[in-house]
């Protein structure tokens, strides 16, 4: 059963290598996880900037974020965080 962090996408600026195959599969291999989706948001001459989508059971916030400092990686931001034993979506309300 699920508990803790089960889904957390992340705004990453990282070199062009690792690619992003190669990436995908070394944060795929962290604890807790269970999936991985990047997708490449914009590209120039020595860095890529990317949306990782991470979900699992009981991700480790401090471990992914070394995961991908050691790869050369920075976090821009935090994008969104879903905790819990089940995944809430977000629901269009009348004032959006």
């Amino acid at each position: 059963m699920a508990k803790g962090l089960i889904r957390i996408v992340l705004d990453v600026l990282k070199p062009h290598e690792p690619n992003i195959p190669a990436f995908a599969k070394y944060l795929s291999e962290l604890s807790g996880v269970e999936g991985v989706n990047i997708t490449l948001m914009e590209i120039d001459k020595e860095t890529e900037n990317i949306k990782v989508t991470m979900q699992g059971n009981d991700l480790n916030f401090e471990e992914i974020t070394n995961a991908i400092e050691q790869y050369g990686g920075s976090i821009h931001s935090v994008d969104e965080v879903v905790a819990g034993r089940t995944m809430v979506e977000e629901v269009t309300t009348p004032q959006d």
